[in-house]
């Protein structure tokens, strides 16, 4: 096994072949700088001869100022019958300016007859020709043996004679690949061992995720000798994906002791595993290990009470080490140390002698009971911890509201809302028309509310989400809508539960505003709030 391992991202070609993944130009030339910051070794920028992007993209690149990363061209063998000089993919590459290429040819005796239609020996001499053709003009070659495994199980003694040829072409490493993605550790462990005893040049591994063991299986090649390691940030690649190497690289630094990448670079690996979401325009999994949101998100009481005194018992590696950070969340489930961990962070003064806390996790469990989620909604959760403190902050109040929505026969929807607030012991009535209740009532409480709180026009509703939360009732069903707000600066989420969708997005937006005006109160001119009110509610009008 080997002490240090070579990175080999194939995110910008192999990536791209991914169901919904797309990059222009300028996205690859960001992600090449990022993934050179991050420490890969080599970066495969894209097929030169198959499109006018990608060699777009080589054209860029050689302005490109990286620290250690070397561009990467992909291609093919030459085609069966063409010397390589005259083979059209192979000048592309040698056009695009790069110092290093990856060429892939058939190892599978079945693709070679079935696939490509040629014969078994004319494949061999392909390989040969080509490898020795990119070698002849000083460039670095990647040999891809594509499908190896397949083609080994299938006809041993042909797969080897592939990847010999490579080799005494001149290949500076031999890549592996799982190409159809179904190997399991075990196959790939055994033929990466005897292969090893054929080849004298280094051996690289590629592996794709249609069984999900596209980490495990680059783990067990590393293990067996192998030392460049193929993969995508994200795991992002045709059907399934690729070996993700979000997992594959602290994997290998943290628990097998093979040196990656630097302590620094191993710390931007959640940034980088966001940053090629964000690019790439996909949401990224909570559920991602290492980098995703949950990968340290504690809700259980008993685990969040353990991993506060020794987080190693809930944790497999140091969230910090990764460029992630730990969670605890709160839900039917939370204990007394969930709550105390969130109030720390909030940096409230609380502790577990305090009778608030009993009675705001009785509070949160009750409310959690009626269909509120208070994982998603922070800014809610912020209110219900301050309000069983004894904070106080109803700066308005409601008397009530009333929504109309008129139709044409032929013509558009226009809904209007009335609100009716008590705010500084007055009694103020507005009205404001928007493209739906929600937003006719979302206008109008800032209409009422801005001459007395002009900083409530700082902040709007950025998202707002509906979930049913019992199907089986139809449209008598209980709902959960989930606002999220913001001021241009800050983001925050408030919830609101009820079998009126209107009610619930009241809630909803009442909380949003409170929240900001909590946050914002040094700014806010002195006023007497309310001690003793009533629970707000919606009278029917």
């Amino acid at each position: 096994m080997a002490a240090q391992v070579k990175l080999y991202d194939t995110t910008l070609r192999d990536g791209t072949q991914g169901e919904g993944i797309s990059l222009s130009v300028d996205d690859k030339i960001k992600i090449a700088n990022k993934l050179d910051q991050m420490g890969v070794h080599y970066i495969e920028g894209g097929w030169p001869g198959s499109n006018p992007k990608d060699m777009n993209f080589f054209e860029r690149a050689k302005d490109l100022s990286l620290d250690q990363a070397v561009i990467t061209a992909f291609g093919m063998t030459r085609r069966p019958g063409l010397k390589a000089e005259e083979d059209p993919n192979l000048k592309r590459i040698l056009e695009s300016g790069v110092e290093a290429a990856a060429l892939v040819g058939k190892t599978w005796d079945f693709h070679v007859t079935e696939a490509v239609q040629t014969s078994l020996e004319e494949n061999v001499n392909m390989i040969y020709d080509s490898v020795r053709f990119l070698k002849d003009h000083d460039l670095e070659v990647i040999f891809d043996a594509e499908h190896f495994f397949d083609g080994f199980k299938n006809n041993k003694e042909y797969a080897l004679k592939t990847i010999l040829a490579a080799e005494d072409a001149g290949a500076d490493c031999v890549a592996l690949c799982d190409t159809n993605g179904g190997s399991l550790p075990s196959e790939i462990a055994a033929i990466l061992t005897e292969v090893q005893n054929k080849l004298t040049v280094e051996i690289g591994i590629h592996c794709h995720n249609d069984g999900e063991l596209g980490v495990a299986n680059t783990l067990e090649a590393v293990n067996a000798g192998a030392s460049q390691i193929q993969g995508t940030i994200n795991g992002y690649g045709e059907r399934c994906g690729n070996a993700n190497l979000v997992s594959v690289i602290p994997n290998l630094q943290l628990k097998m002791g093979i040196e990656c990448v630097s302590d620094e670079q191993l710390k931007q690996l959640t940034e980088t595993s966001k940053y090629l979401h964000e690019l790439a325009n996909q949401t990224p999994p909570n559920g991602q290990p290492f980098t995703g949101k949950s990968a340290f998100a504690h809700k259980g009481g008993m685990h969040v009470s353990a991993v506060l005194k020794h987080p190693e018992t809930y944790e497999h590696v140091i969230p910090e080490k990764i460029g992630n950070e730990r969670r605890v969340l709160v839900s039917e489930l939370s204990g007394q140390s969930n709550l105390l961990f969130k109030a720390k962070e909030l940096g409230l003064s609380l502790d577990k002698s305090n009778p608030a806390v009993k009675e705001t996790i009785e509070k949160m469990k009750d409310m959690e009971h009626k269909g509120y989620q208070y994982e998603a909604a922070e800014a809610s959760f912020e209110l219900l911890i301050r309000n069983g403190m004894g904070e106080n902050h109803d700066y308005f109040r409601l008397d009530h509201f009333k929504i109309i929505t008129h139709k044409e026969k032929e013509g558009s929807f226009t809904t209007e809302a009335v609100v009716k607030m008590i705010i500084k012991d007055q009694t103020v009535m507005t009205a404001a028309e928007g493209n739906g209740p929600v937003n006719a009532l979302d206008h109008a409480l800032r209409k009422a509310i801005g001459e007395f709180y002009p900083l409530v026009h700082e902040m709007y509703l950025s998202d707002y989400k509906v979930r049913v939360l019992d199907e089986a009732e139809a449209t008598a069903s209980t709902v959960r809508v989930l606002i999220e707000s913001s001021d241009g600066k800050e983001t925050w989420s408030t919830i609101g539960v009820s079998a009126n969708i209107i009610e619930a997005s009241w809630h909803a937006l009442v909380d949003s505003i409170r929240y900001y005006f909590m946050k914002q109160r040094s700014r806010l001119e002195e006023v007497e709030l309310f001690s003793s009110m009533p629970t707000e509610g919606v009278k029917n009008h």
